[in-house]
């Protein structure tokens, strides 16, 4: 099935989310404080979006002979090089630290190859560490490895829409049970990072499942995303409404899909889409750059409008001339260069 426009331009949102989300203490003159202090959120709207998207593309394709193998060097070659060229530069930033006799603790080399092998999130480790914002990709690459099995035991077009509806929510409520007593779903990332990306992951394929049945049914998830979001405001606990209101809003931006008029399917958020994963893998290193080169200086505005700018192009160029390229280089595909195509001449008077 063809992409969906709109769940690429709200990855773009949401990644600029996280991007804010990290700068806000820097800049306390920033508007919506409050919202931007939930940022971390947006990784859990990742994890749904994740498991909304592969299971609709391999939901089907998975049981084909070979299948399992292809799907899984794929996905190694969607977040593995951009991973390693970030962890590059984040080597020689320690390195210029420790030559300069600034060490940081953030850089533990003894660390680094479960970095490099993307295990540094499976409990492993105790902090974050390195490029903090990977430890997402970590939990990724674990249910990328639980996707197989998971879909070739549990289809999930032979359950009733009420059954798929109450497995999600007993997924979210075990997650929200072992997290008990935990105040945000941000909370001990390297103890329950693993365990929030798989349940959400997993409903994020349900969703999808309940998509597939009414496409065209917005208002009904929109509603009940709105009354969780409210239940949050009035004290629920956030590991127990939060998943389920992204998850509900997820299945409401996927109604709307080639809607006209939807902001999220326009070129500058689709674009801003496509380059999200650059966004999110390279801002924190960027910030922590930043805060080295500007750390006697008076912090301004023009000092986060430059940093955002260089994120978003360092984030193009990442995209542009790493992140594809290698993608379709460990998959096998021949990229062509473009060929720019000479201007016609105007039409004569």
């Amino acid at each position: 099935m063809s992409e969906l426009r709109v769940l690429t331009g709200a990855r773009g949102v949401a990644a600029w989310f996280v991007v804010l989300y990290h700068v806000r203490v820097t800049f306390p003159a920033l508007p919506v404080q409050a919202l931007l202090a939930k940022g971390y959120l947006a990784v859990d709207f990742f994890f749904l979006l994740s498991g909304f998207v592969i299971w609709l593309a391999w939901h089907d394709r998975i049981r084909e002979p070979g299948a399992v193998a292809v799907f899984l060097r794929k996905r190694v070659a969607r977040i593995w090089p951009l991973h390693l060229a970030m962890l590059a530069f984040a080597c020689l930033l320690a390195l210029s630290l420790r030559a300069t006799g600034r060490d940081d603790p953030a850089f533990p080399f003894a660390e680094l190859p479960l970095h490099l092998l993307l295990v540094q999130n499976w409990g492993f480790t105790q902090a974050l560490a390195w490029n903090d914002p990977a430890w997402s990709i970590s939990a990724e690459a674990a249910a990328y490895l639980l996707f197989p099995p998971l879909v070739l035991a549990t289809d999930w077009r032979r359950l009733s829409t009420p059954a798929l509806l109450t497995v999600a929510a007993a997924i979210l409520l075990a997650l929200h049970l072992a997290m008990r007593g935990e105040p945000t779903l941000g909370s001990d990332i390297p103890r329950f990072g693993v365990l929030r990306c798989l349940a959400e992951f997993t409903v994020g394929g349900i969703v999808c499942a309940l998509w597939l049945r009414r496409p065209a049914a917005a208002l009904r998830p929109a509603l009940l995303a709105a009354a969780l979001f409210a239940a949050l405001l009035a004290g629920a606990p956030e590991t127990l409404v939060v998943p389920a209101a992204l998850a509900a809003a997820l299945l409401a931006l996927a109604a709307t899909a080639d809607r006209r008029g939807n902001p999220l399917e326009r070129p500058l958020f689709h674009r801003l889409g496509e380059i999200s994963y650059a966004t999110y893998l390279c801002h924190f290193l960027l910030w922590k750059a930043w805060k080295l080169a500007f750390v006697t200086a008076e912090v301004a505005p023009i000092h986060l409008a430059t940093y955002l700018l260089a994120v978003l192009i360092a984030s193009s160029l990442l995209y542009d001339r790493i992140e594809v390229p290698a993608q379709a280089w460990l998959n096998g595909v021949r990229v062509r260069p473009r060929v720019r195509r000479p201007a016609r001449p105007p039409a004569p008077r």
